[in-house]
């Protein structure tokens, strides 16, 4: 006598598939998508650029990064009205380099945001996306973190980058070589030394 071999119905088989298909809608496309860290995306709503001084999270926090985490993580990230994000800087590659590049790179060319150099962007879609962000791609808002004057500044300098007739920031400041002037204070000494 032969063994019976198990048969499966074509009903069975057909359910089969698509349980399998409604879990693996639910677990892969039905998920929220993260603005920021997996276990606070859904929290905050923030990108990581909001809470650490790395963009893509991690690493050492910014102010407002700080103040939420002795605060014990609350949903909400602090507002700090008045901090500004670039005090003092008037020029607006200064500006680009304090406030942006960390994420779109010291020559525009993207790092965690997108690129700037050469990519058509317009002075109003440029000043719109500085004020308002783009939380999704990761890019805090700026709105009344700049002075209308630094705003004004940055979003030439990123149109004239965007345009291609910016000059990037160099990637070194040459220095002459040091020159050693010295005057022996006793006949018999040196300059330098011990």
């Amino acid at each position: 006598m032969k063994p019976s071999t198990p048969r499966f119905s074509p009903m069975l088989i057909i359910t089969a598939l698509v349980v399998l298909g409604i879990f693996t809608f639910i677990l892969f496309w039905s998920a929220t998508p993260g603005h920021a860290l997996p276990e606070y995306a859904n929290r905050t709503g923030e990108p990581c650029a909001t809470c650490h001084v790395s963009p893509g999270g991690g690493g050492p926090r910014t102010l407002r990064g700080l103040i939420w985490s002795a605060r014990g993580k609350p949903d909400k990230v602090p507002e700090l009205a008045g901090v500004m994000a670039a005090p003092g800087a008037s020029d607006g590659a200064d500006i680009y380099e304090i406030a942006c590049s960390a994420c779109h790179g010291r020559h525009g060319e993207g790092l965690f945001g997108v690129q700037l150099a050469e990519s058509g962007l317009s002075a109003g879609k440029i000043r719109s996306q500085i004020l308002s962000g783009k939380v999704r791609s990761g890019m805090p808002p700026f709105d009344g973190k700049f002075t209308p004057a630094q705003l004004e500044a940055l979003t030439a300098f990123v149109a004239d980058m965007s345009s291609g007739a910016a000059t990037p920031m160099p990637d070194s400041f040459p220095l002459e070589p040091g020159h050693l002037n010295c005057i022996p204070t006793a006949e018999n000494s040196t300059c330098g030394g011990n």
